[in-house]
Order: structure tokens, then C-alpha cells, then sequence
């Protein structure tokens, strides 16, 4: 018995090995090799994650919002994501005395009896009855029911979803059905459910309830000008959950649609923060004034596409426009497709270049399980790297690090450009994918949809997609693609709409084609630009990366003095066309207004330490 089961094995494994080499027969796993181009020879090493410490964040003017941390080990690093990618200026401590001298504070991740003394608590309830905006998330005891405005408090997990009531003057900018009511969890699988807590007999008519009517979002105001709103969810859990690609589902639409779900919360913190705050004045997400960032990205994972490519390219360059090109370096012919990254490719790939596209990385062998390859060693070079793709569930001899370091290294060897930018085929992202990236070279990666990761801005990526620590590496969401749904072209309303409604507040909008043909998808481009071209700004993905890295390091504090207030601003790298929201009748010194949004002042460029006069009236 035991002589046939080996046998029965050994079968197996000469099957599996003559499957193989079948898979590898003439023509088959046929290599292109560019003579006398070999590498890349420098290895690749990914980082020792430092976990992120919220003390990076703890110094600033009083007149930010201050962040009073009563947890360290919460997700404070989601809730400061959102609050940078929302530009509004911040400061986190774990000192009440220090966060009272601002006038808007948020108690973060829960207020309750156990993390402050008596002592304290009063103080925090006389600051919103004396004049001061006091944002709490969680609150769970500590004798402030009444100071917020309910009786009691009940903990929940099975809440899904959140409306908001936009007909209160706090939340006016909520007027859109997609932000008047937001998803924070799915009903399906359990792992995307989060914590909550519904506040009981408030006040005042709730500023959000959840579906089933509980309040998730209640205040009091006091006649001193004074307000207490706590939050039953939390907000940074929210995005760093949807940010690591932890909701993925609760959405209704994968892609193609309006989906701010992460982002409403951050908008209600920011609009209570310029209710409390005279003087805020917050970064806006986008350049030059403009309402929208338009990036037109194409994927080339096909034989035809390179040379369509061209077609793309050349459209793009005589309507003014810097397009992104996300480019397969296929050099094996295998069950995906032929060998097309070869001298006719390299030949296409240089015409690109010359139309001064931006060359961007779309892997290697573009599998389906990418996600699933080993790391690699980071030595992986070209040509002795040579993944091949036997089937949509069968790749050999790849890795995830040979993807990134050989198709980078051969698009700057033959594009003669940088490459900052990459997008996995099938955006299948792999958990180390982020500090992969940054091992890899990249800065820039776009390997995930918006309706995923529920914001339509840009974020930071976190190390193996957890909670701890940050990388380098920026992802800027797709919010468009080809392949769902009706032909692209007979889409173009829909996605005017989604841009629309992303523009009211400002926003990224990536737009995915993939040029496997000539015709309506490029017909579908033109009209888009035509349409937004007045609004948008409209660039590489690489370019608007290079700006959203820049703005997230700039810091900006008011502060008042006897000859009138000042806005200083830090710049460590240079920035044009920093985007500022004034508080209303405010003008800024050696700055443009925007005539279509009168509170909004373009900096034409900022670069290291400047400052300048905010004055009131309209000068």
C-alpha cells in the first residue's frame, strides 16, 4: 500500500514536471535580449521599518487644531494622515494644559474618566462653555455626558453606515447624497466592521445618526459661542483601515463612482475646526487654484499598445497635456502574451519619451498573482531575470522585487527618463508592496481604486499596509477606468458627474485606459479634457506626485501681532502654485486670488521659511 501511494506520488511530480517543460516548449518562454544591456547591478534593500512616533507631530502655533492623544497605541497615525492629505494644520499632545491654549481641541481616540483626572475634566468642560470648539471621539464617561449633550452611551459593531443631517449650518458642505450618507463597514466579510458607539437621548438633534436612527455624531452649543461634538466612530481607524486595503467591499462600486466615505469625516472635523478657529487657514489638494487634478494614465500590457501608445501620446502632446504611461517590459512570450517589449517596443517606448511623456512601470510579467510572489532577494537583473506567466494562476521564477527593480531599470536605460511611478497589473498589491517600492527606487505608486480605499486624495503608504510605520511612497487612487461596465466612450457623462462631485471639494482623479485600441478611448479623452480643461489642472501623475509630496511637508501657523496677523509658512522643498483657503474677507500678501472661489490664494512659489501679511477686508 505504502509502495503504491509513493508511486502514485512520484507520478504526480513527473506529470507536474513534463506540464511544466510542455508550458516551456520552442516558442514558448522565448526571450528578448537587448544586446549589451545588462542589470540593474545595484542591490535592493528594503528599510527597517521605524515606527511612527506621534511627538513628530507635537510642535506648531496655537492657532492649528491640537490633537489631545489619550492613546498611543490607537490609530492616531490614520487620523493624522487624513488630517495632512485635508491640509489642515495640526498639533499632537499628550498635555491637556498645553492643547487648552488652542481654540479647537480633539480628545483622540476616546475621552473617558480613566485617562484624565477630575481636575481635568472640569477644565476641558469649561473650555466649550466658556467659548472654546471641543471635538471628541468616543465618549465614554469621565461626568461630560451632559457637557456634549446626551445621557448615556452604548457600545456597537454591526453599524454600517452614517448620515449626516446637511442641512445644519456645520455640515452645509455635506449637501452631496454620496456624503450625506458614508460607509464604514460592509455587511460581508465581518473584518471590515469597526467599533461604535451610539450616544443616547441627546440635546439636540443629532448632527449624524446610523442607519437605524441611534446618533452617531451629537453637539451643544453655549451661548458664549462655545461648541462640544463628540463622534461616536472613529475617523482614523476609518481611513487607515480603508488606506491598507482593509474595506475593500464596503463600497457599493469598485471603481467609476463617488465614494468619500473616509473622507466626510475629515470635512466635519475641518469645518468645525474654521468655525472655532478665526484664523485657520488650510492647504487645498490641488495646484494653481484648480478644483481637480486630472491625470490621464494609460497601461501598455498588450502587443498592440505600445505603438497605440504613440497615437495617445501625440493627442495628449498637442492638447497641452503631460500624460502618464504605464509600461510592461515583456520580454518573455508566454501565456499572456507575445515578447512585445522589443526593439520595435524600445523604439515606441523612445517616441514616448521624446513627447515628453512620463514613463512609468507596470511590472514585468503583469500576472494575476503578482500579489502572491515571494520578495525576491533584490539582486534580480536583466536578461538572467525571466518570470514566465503559464497560466492566470501559474507564474515561475518571479518575484516582487524583480518585477519592480528590472522593469524600472530598463524603461530609464531605454526611455533615457527617470521613473517614479508604478502600477501593478490587475492592481493586485501585495502587502510588502509598499516598502518594496521604496527599496525599489519608486516614490509614486497607483495600485489601488479610489472606491477602496473610500478618499479621492492621495495618501501616504504605511509599511506592509499595517498601522505603525510610514514609507517614502505616496498612492494616488484610480478613480476612472476602461474595462467595467459599458464602453468608455458611452460613459463619459457618468464620469464628468464623479469629477464634478469630486471638484466641489477638491480632489485627485485618475483616469486608467488602457490604449489596446484606437478609437473611442481616445475619442473618450479628448472629450474629457475638453470638458474639465477650464477647472482642472491637468498633468503626469509623476508631476502631481512631485507637488502633493511637497505640500505634505509644508507647515503653516498664523499668528497674530501688534502690527496685524502673520501667515508663516516652512517649505523644506520648493512648491509653485500652493493653494491656501483664507478665512472669509481675508486677503494674503504676494498672493493671486482665484476669482471662481474667493477664499482660495495661489502662491505662486514657496520654498524654506516665508512670511506674510493676512489682513482683513478686501483691500
Amino acid at each position: 500500500m505504502r509502495w503504491f501511494a509513493l508511486a502514485a506520488v512520484a507520478l504526480l511530480v513527473l506529470a507536474t514536471i513534463g506540464q511544466m517543460r510542455s508550458a516551456r516548449a520552442p516558442g514558448w518562454g522565448d526571450v528578448h535580449v537587448f544586446p549589451d544591456v545588462e542589470g540593474p547591478h545595484a542591490p535592493s534593500t528594503l528599510k527597517t521599518p521605524e515606527p511612527a512616533d506621534w511627538r513628530r507631530f507635537d510642535s506648531g502655533g496655537t492657532g492649528r487644531l491640537a490633537v489631545l492623544l489619550t492613546d498611543p497605541d490607537s490609530a492616531w497615525l490614520g487620523l493624522v494622515s487624513g488630517l495632512r492629505s485635508h491640509g489642515i494644520p495640526f498639533v499632537v499632545t499628550d498635555e491637556p494644559e498645553r492643547a487648552l491654549r488652542h481654540q479647537v481641541v480633539l480628545i483622540y481616540p476616546r475621552l473617558s474618566g480613566a485617562v484624565f483626572q477630575p481636575a481635568t475634566l472640569r477644565a476641558l468642560g469649561d473650555f466649550a462653555r466658556e467659548g472654546g470648539t471641543l471635538l471628541a471621539v468616543n465618549v465614554l464617561g469621565g461626568g461630560l455626558d451632559a457637557v456634549f449633550g446626551f445621557e448615556g452611551v452604548r457600545a456597537r459593531r454591526d453599524h454600517m453606515r452614517v448620515r449626516f443631517d446637511a442641512e445644519r449650518p456645520l455640515l452645509a458642505g455635506l449637501a452631496d447624497p454620496r456624503e450625506s450618507e458614508i460607509r464604514i463597514a460592509a455587511t460581508d466579510p465581518p473584518a471590515t466592521r469597526i467599533g461604535s458607539h451610539d450616544y443616547l437621548a441627546p440635546a439636540e438633534p443629532p448632527l449624524a445618526v446610523y442607519e437605524d436612527g441611534a446618533a452617531a455624531v451629537v453637539q451643544r452649543r453655549f451661548a458664549t459661542g462655545g461648541r462640544a461634538l463628540a463622534l461616536g466612530f472613529d475617523p482614523g481607524l476609518l481611513l487607515l483601515k480603508a488606506c491598507n486595503r482593509r474595506l475593500e467591499g464596503v463600497s457599493d462600486a469598485y471603481a467609476n463612482a463617488f465614494d468619500p466615505s473616509a473622507d466626510v469625516p475629515m470635512r466635519l472635523l475641518a469645518a468645525a475646526y474654521r468655525s472655532g478657529e478665526p484664523l485657520a487657514v488650510t492647504v487645498e489638494p490641488v495646484p494653481d487654484g484648480r478644483a481637480l487634478a486630472l491625470m490621464l494614465t494609460h497601461d501598455i500590457d498588450y502587443s498592440e499598445s505600445l505603438a497605440n501608445a504613440v497615437v495617445y501620446a501625440e493627442m495628449a502632446r498637442d492638447a497641452g497635456v503631460r500624460a502618464t504611461f504605464f509600461v510592461q517590459t515583456k520580454y518573455v512570450r508566454d501565456w499572456n502574451d507575445d515578447a512585445f517589449f522589443d526593439d520595435a517596443g524600445a523604439g515606441n517606448l523612445a517616441r514616448l519619451a521624446e513627447l515628453d511623456m512620463e514613463i512609468a512601470s507596470h511590472s514585468v510579467s503583469h500576472s494575476l498573482v503578482f500579489d502572491t510572489f515571494p520578495l525576491g532577494d533584490g539582486r534580480e537583473h536583466y536578461p538572467a531575470y525571466r518570470p514566465f506567466v503559464k497560466s492566470g494562476t501559474q507564474t515561475y521564477d518571479a518575484t516582487i522585487l524583480g518585477e519592480l527593480r528590472v522593469s524600472r531599470f530598463l524603461l530609464e536605460r531605454l526611455g533615457d527618463a527617470p521613473v517614479v511611478s508604478f502600477r501593478p497589473g490587475h492592481l493586485a498589491n501585495p502587502k510588502v508592496l509598499p516598502q518594496a517600492l521604496e527599496a525599489s527606487g519608486y516614490r509614486f505608486s497607483s495600485s489601488v481604486s479610489a472606491n477602496v480605499s473610500l478618499t479621492h486624495l492621495p495618501f501616504r503608504l504605511n509599511h506592509g499596509r499595517g498601522t505603525e510605520a510610514e514609507t517614502g511612497v505616496f498612492e494616488f487612487p484610480v478613480t476612472i477606468e476602461d474595462e467595467l461596465g459599458e464602453p468608455l466612450l458611452e460613459r463619459l457623462d457618468d464620469a464628468l458627474d464623479v469629477a464634478a462631485r469630486i471638484a466641489k471639494h477638491g480632489g485627485a482623479f485618475v483616469v486608467l485606459v488602457h490604449p489596446n485600441v484606437i478609437g473611442e478611448k481616445l475619442v473618450f479623452e479628448q472629450r474629457l479634457l475638453a470638458a474639465l480643461r477650464d477647472e482642472a489642472w491637468l498633468g503626469a501623475l509623476g508631476d502631481y506626485g512631485r507637488w502633493w509630496a511637497s505640500r505634505d511637508s509644508v507647515s503653516l501657523d498664523v499668528v497674530p501681532g501688534p502690527d496685524g496677523d502673520e501667515l508663516r509658512l516652512h517649505a523644506p522643498t520648493p512648491i509653485d502654485g500652493l493653494t491656501l483657503r483664507l478665512p472669509p474677507g481675508f486677503t494674503l500678501e504676494k498672493a493671486r486670488p482665484v476669482a471662481s472661489r474667493p477664499d482660495r490664494w495661489v502662491l505662486d512659489r514657496v520654498e524654506g521659511d516665508i512670511r506674510l501679511a493676512l489682513r482683513p477686508g478686501h483691500g
